[in-house]
This record gives structure tokens, C-alpha cells and sequence, in this order.
């Protein structure tokens, strides 16, 4: 799958960006070389091979869970514009 011209400029509409005239080329070229990437990847064959979620075998030595910390959740939201029920209270931005 190739993107043309106007898919990459639908893209950057979409996702807010800036894109000038001398940028589109490149930019269209660079989507492009990622696509075929994504392409040679799902072209090979994984049948038989187990997924991991680390390539390692490694196991991490964790610390205990313990509180280090007092809460000062009061001390912090005492100089927030607004809080309310210990949340912070912030304008609407999407709508």
C-alpha cells in the first residue's frame, strides 16, 4: 500500500501538523519506506514460534512494595486553582 499526496495531507490534517509544500515529498516518501517495512514484517511466516513479551529470559530482582513517602496530597492541592473530592480541577480542552 502506497500513500499519495492527498492521504499524507489528510494524515497531517488529522493528526494537527504543519506540513509546507517543500515537506510533502519527503514526508510522503518517509510514510512510504515505513509502510514497506510494516509490509516485509507481516510477510514473515511466524507459524511454530512462540510470542514473548521479553526477548530475554531474565527475571528482575524487585524491591518490596513498602510506602516511603507521607501523603501530601492536602499540603500540594493547597495552592491548585481548584481541586475538588482530591482531584485537581482543570478548563475543558476537547469537546
Amino acid at each position: 500500500m502506497a500513500l499519495e499526496r492527498c492521504d499524507v495531507e489528510k494524515i497531517a490534517h488529522l493528526a494537527r501538523l504543519g506540513l509546507n509544500e517543500a515537506d510533502l515529498p519527503r514526508t510522503t516518501d518517509a510514510l512510504n519506506s515505513i509502510l514497506g517495512l510494516v509490509d516485509q514484517m507481516q510477510a514473515v511466516d511466524t507459524t511454530g514460534i512462540e510470542p514473548l513479551a521479553h526477548p530475554l529470559e531474565a527475571t528482575q530482582r524487585l524491591r518490596a512494595d513498602v510506602v516511603t513517602e507521607s501523603n501530601h496530597r492536602d499540603s500540594y492541592q493547597a495552592i491548585a486553582p481548584a481541586t475538588e473530592n482530591g482531584l485537581y480541577l482543570v478548563p475543558k480542552v476537547i469537546e
